[in-house]
């Protein structure tokens, strides 16, 4: 991880487990897999990259679906995290395709706040 993505997962992590996740981070290739009462979430994340942002976040997806485990697929979340201002970006992809696929989109602030689109 370079840059601004490390700084997006470890916000993102330190959130995670404020809510009481067990975090571990590059693990099998996924930036962020959390494991709570039994539930699993896995997470891909983007730093800031300038004016290729919204084509990194369709990188971004296609990173998170081609490293979606298979048994996992119906079952756990999946996330994208992105900055704040990558926001827009991320929510191109249409909410019915990403309820489908159980994938959630959290922003990280300047400040390291993360928010969850749609809280």
């Amino acid at each position: 991880m370079r840059g601004d993505e490390k700084r997006v997962v470890d916000a993102f992590c330190a959130f995670l487990i404020s809510e009481g996740w067990s975090v571990r981070t590059e693990a099998n290739h996924v930036d962020v897999v959390a494991t709570r009462n039994g539930h699993h979430l896995y997470a891909e994340a983007k730093g800031r990259t300038g004016k290729n942002g919204p084509l990194d976040v369709d990188t971004l997806y296609g990173q998170l679906l081609r490293r979606m485990p298979d048994a996992e697929v119906g079952r756990a979340r999946f996330a994208v995290v992105v900055p704040e201002e990558m926001l827009r970006a991320a929510a191109r992809v249409p909410s019915r395709v990403r309820a489908l696929l159980n994938i959630e989109i959290y922003s990280v602030t300047d400040g390291n706040e993360v928010n969850r689109l749609g809280e």
